[in-house]
């Protein structure tokens, strides 16, 4: 598996941000059943840019390990603007779909930790 420096030390602040934001919203489900849309417009805003940051700086699929910290940083951005273009929809109920989202989400998270901390072979030009 290899990986660049670059890509090791942003799946080190996606993967910890996924694991807590997805055990976090776990934990607080019900302070979703009343949004503010401009709250919800406000925090698209900072994923997409969060995203874009992820996908300009690194935006790598030669390895799987590469692909996961590129593919995180393209559904933040795909999450930043479907909130910024209907931030009155209403969020999922809290129900089995919704903890499965929420699971893998959490799982990608832990993958992404593992990623940061694995002694992944680098490639010579990092």
């Amino acid at each position: 598996m290899k990986i660049s420096m670059q890509g090791k030390r942003i799946a080190a602040v996606v993967g910890p941000t996924l694991v807590v934001a997805t055990t976090s919203e776990t934990i607080n489900l019900d302070i979703w059943s009343d949004n503010d849309p401009t709250m919800v417009y406000l925090n698209g805003l900072f994923l997409l840019v969060a995203g874009l940051v992820v996908v300009t700086t690194h935006f790598d699929w030669r390895s799987l390990a590469s692909g996961l910290v590129t593919l995180a940083g393209c559904l933040v951005c795909i999450a930043g603007a479907t909130r910024m273009y209907f931030p009155e929809a209403q969020q999922l109920a809290p129900g089995p779909v919704t903890y499965a989202i929420i699971a893998a989400l959490c799982a990608y998270g832990i993958v992404l930790c593992v990623v940061a901390v694995s002694r992944a072979e680098l490639p010579e030009h990092t």
